[in-house]
């Protein structure tokens, strides 16, 4: 019995130590995370949490040090008017189908909003906004969570198939994936091009957090609770981040290194994210509220896929 216990124990430091290593990719990781949780359950749950909470956005500031900061700024303009209209389109198709499909409570919304900015973290700063319950936002997140985990294996397998340029990739995977780590796992699968274009339009969207909160919360006459949800702070580091990789001359070659550090950073944070996806995370989040939140992923999924192919948007 103390074997049994001892075993995990030694395991997942182990495994996370391994998702360091240059070799060690984004899938790879997750799947690792989620086949060891499956197996061997995680007694670190509640550790890695906190640590994926801290190691995402440090990530994310990291991986500035290794853009060009004209060329962030010129795609982050050209994506602004598909974020505005992309995102009222998506709470509008989630908002309706929560009700068509009989979504109880706030959770159709809270997914709804998921879907439309950027996952995890647009949940955590609506929730408080239209007063959810606990349950109602463990459910939200652990359906975003479940869809992240299949858009990290699923994109890139699809960008290959239609053939996507480095540029259409990026910006279908920032419009279409909720949370900027799958974004950028994705992405990082796939090309230093698209994660480039994919992180850039990404955190142009996550800007919309804050008004978009405020606004749900006018709509609802609750905006006393606004001021409680999460800012993306980390998109003010990522800007300073590539302002000085990009104008200050003798940081170009630390740069490189520190943006290195960062995605390989990132690929241990998917890996605690893999880790949280246990049998209780699958039953929690139900059929209806998944079956919501999988139509409206697809739905939208598609629609971008077609439209970035088409040349519509690039």
């Amino acid at each position: 019995m103390e074997d049994a216990r001892l075993l995990p124990r030694i395991a997942w430091p182990l495994a996370a130590a391994l998702t360091l290593l240059p070799w060690c990719g984004a899938a790879t990781a997750l799947l690792g995370g989620v086949l060891l949780a499956v197996t061997l359950g995680n007694p670190y749950q509640a550790l890695f949490k906190r640590w994926t909470g801290r190691l995402l956005p440090w990530s994310v500031i990291g991986l500035g040090a290794g853009m060009d900061l004209r060329v962030v700024l010129q795609a982050g303009l050209h994506g602004l008017g598909y974020t505005v209209v992309s995102i009222g389109l998506t709470l509008a198709l989630g908002i309706w189908l929560a009700r068509r499909m009989g979504v109880a409570g706030n959770t159709g919304l809270l997914v709804s909003v998921g879907t439309a900015i950027c996952g995890g973290s647009a949940i955590a700063a609506v929730a408080p906004v239209i007063n959810a319950e606990e349950h109602e936002t463990s459910v939200a997140l652990g359906t975003v969570f479940l869809l992240n985990a299949a858009a990290l294996v699923v994109f890139p397998m699809a960008g290959h198939l239609f053939h996507l340029s480095q540029e259409g990739f990026g910006l279908w995977a920032a419009l279409a994936i909720h949370d900027t780590s799958s974004v950028v796992g994705a992405a990082l699968s796939y090309g230093r091009q698209a994660l480039q274009i994919a992180v850039t339009v990404k955190l142009a969207r996550a800007l919309w957090i804050v008004p978009v909160a405020f606004g749900i919360g006018l709509a609802m006459k609750k905006d006393q609770g606004a001021a409680k949800g999460k800012r993306p702070w980390f998109i003010l580091g990522f800007l300073v981040a590539a302002a000085l990789a990009t104008y200050v001359p003798f940081l170009h070659a630390p740069a490189q290194w520190v943006a290195r550090g960062a995605r390989q950073g990132l690929v241990l944070t998917l890996f605690l994210i893999g880790a949280g996806l246990t049998p209780a995370t699958l039953r929690k989040v139900g059929v209806r509220p998944f079956l919501h939140g999988l139509l409206l992923w697809v739905i939208i999924g598609s629609a971008s896929l077609a439209a970035v192919a088409a040349g519509i948007l690039k």
